[in-house]
C-alpha cells in the first residue's frame, strides 16, 4: 500500500484576513483526498501562536511533513515571511517563493515590475504614513481616487474617495494597516480575474467577471454580504480573453510567481483598455471564491487543482534541491 503524503495545512495568522484564512483552508482540507493525504492542520491564532505546535527553521527537523500548504491571506503569510520560514526548514511549499510573494504583497514593488516589463498598470502615487497629505493626491488626480494600504488583500482598509474631507479618513483608515499609501486614478468600468498555474511553464484559466452589489468589490461584498455576482467565464471578446490570458502570465513572471496567483483586472469603459490591478500569490480558496471556480471551468475539479499545487510544489523543492551552496 501506497503511503500517504503527510499535508502540513497552515492557516489562520495575524492578518486582517485571518477569518478568510480559516474559511479557505476549511475548504481545502475537506478537497484533500483522505486516500492519499495524511492532513497535518497548524492553526495560528490572531497572536500569533501556533497550534498543536510550529515547524522548526532547521533542515531535517520536521519528519512529519512532507509537503506545506500555506493557507495565510496577507500579512505575515503571503509576504515571503513564512515562506522564508519554510525555506529555512528545507520543507517543499505550495505557492509563491520568498521574492515573488513579497513583491507581490507590495502593491508598490509589483507595479513597478509591471512597468518595468511594459504592462498596463493605473497611475498611481505612493504615500508614507509619517507624511500624509492630501495635496499631492489632488494635484495629481481628480476625485475620486481609490486608497489603499499597500501590503494587504481581501479589500481590508480600501476606500474609493470622492472629496477632500473622505480621502483624508482614506488616508487614515489605510495608514492604520501599513506604513505606506497606494493612491490610485478611479478607473469606471469592468473588474476582470484570471488564475493563473505552474512554475516555469505557467497557465492561465478563462477569466472570469465580478459584479459587485456595492460601489466596488470591498471586503463586506466579498465574503459577507453574498450579494456580488460573478459570470465564469466572462462575457467578452476573443481578443480580450486572450490579451487577459497574456497579460496573466506576464504579470506572473514580471514577480517570479510559482504554483499559483489570481491576477485582478480593470477594463475601463471610455478607453477599452486593460489595466492590471493587482496579483494574490495566495488566492482565496472558499467555496465562493473565484480561483478555484475559473479552473474548473477551464477543465481542472477543484481536487485535481489540489493535487496539482502539490505536484508544483514537490517538482520546485526537487529542482531546487541540484542547485549548489557550497563551493
Amino acid at each position: 500500500m501506497k503511503k500517504k503524503l503527510r499535508v502540513a495545512v497552515l492557516y489562520g495568522g495575524r492578518s486582517g484576513e485571518h477569518e478568510v484564512s480559516v474559511r479557505s483552508a476549511r475548504s481545502i482540507m475537506a478537497a484533500l483526498d483522505p486516500a492519499r493525504y495524511e492532513i497535518l492542520p497548524f492553526f495560528i491564532t490572531k497572536g500569533g501562536r501556533w497550534k498543536p505546535y510550529a515547524i522548526r527553521p532547521e533542515p531535517r527537523a520536521n519528519p512529519g511533513i512532507d509537503v506545506v500548504f500555506p493557507v495565510l491571506h496577507g500579512t505575515f503569510g503571503e509576504d515571503g515571511t513564512v515562506q522564508g520560514l519554510l525555506e529555512l526548514a528545507g520543507l517543499p511549499y505550495v505557492g509563491a517563493g520568498v521574492l515573488a510573494s513579497a513583491a507581490s504583497m507590495d502593491k508598490e514593488i509589483m507595479k513597478r515590475l509591471c512597468v518595468e516589463r511594459g504592462l498596463p498598470v493605473v497611475e498611481y502615487l505612493v504615500l508614507e504614513r509619517s507624511r500624509l497629505a492630501v495635496e499631492p493626491v489632488e494635484q495629481r488626480f481628480a476625485y475620486p481616487v481609490f486608497v489603499k494600504p499597500a501590503n494587504l488583500g481581501s479589500s481590508v482598509g480600501i476606500t474609493k474617495a470622492k472629496n477632500r474631507r473622505a480621502l483624508k479618513k482614506a488616508l487614515e483608515l489605510a495608514a492604520a494597516y501599513d506604513t505606506k499609501i497606494i493612491v490610485e486614478r478611479s478607473i469606471e468600468g469592468r473588474e476582470l480575474e484570471c488564475s493563473v498555474l505552474g512554475n516555469e511553464d505557467a497557465q492561465a484559466s478563462l477569466p472570469c467577471e465580478i459584479f459587485p452589489s456595492r460601489e466596488f468589490y470591498d471586503y463586506e461584498d466579498k465574503y459577507l454580504l453574498d450579494r456580488a455576482r460573478t459570470i465564469v467565464p466572462a462575457e467578452l471578446t476573443p481578443e480580450q480573453v486572450e490579451e487577459i490570458r497574456r497579460l496573466a502570465v506576464e504579470c506572473y513572471q514580471a514577480v517570479g510567481g510559482e504554483g499559483m496567483a489570481r491576477v485582478d483586472f480593470l477594463l475601463e469603459a471610455a478607453t477599452g483598455r486593460i489595466y492590471i490591478n493587482e496579483i494574490n500569490t495566495i488566492p482565496g480558496f472558499t467555496s465562493i471564491s473565484m480561483f478555484p471556480k475559473m479552473w474548473g471551468a477551464s477543465g481542472l475539479p477543484y481536487p485535481r487543482l489540489i493535487d496539482r499545487l502539490i505536484e508544483l510544489a514537490l517538482a520546485r523543492h526537487a529542482a531546487r534541491r541540484q542547485t549548489r551552496y557550497r563551493r
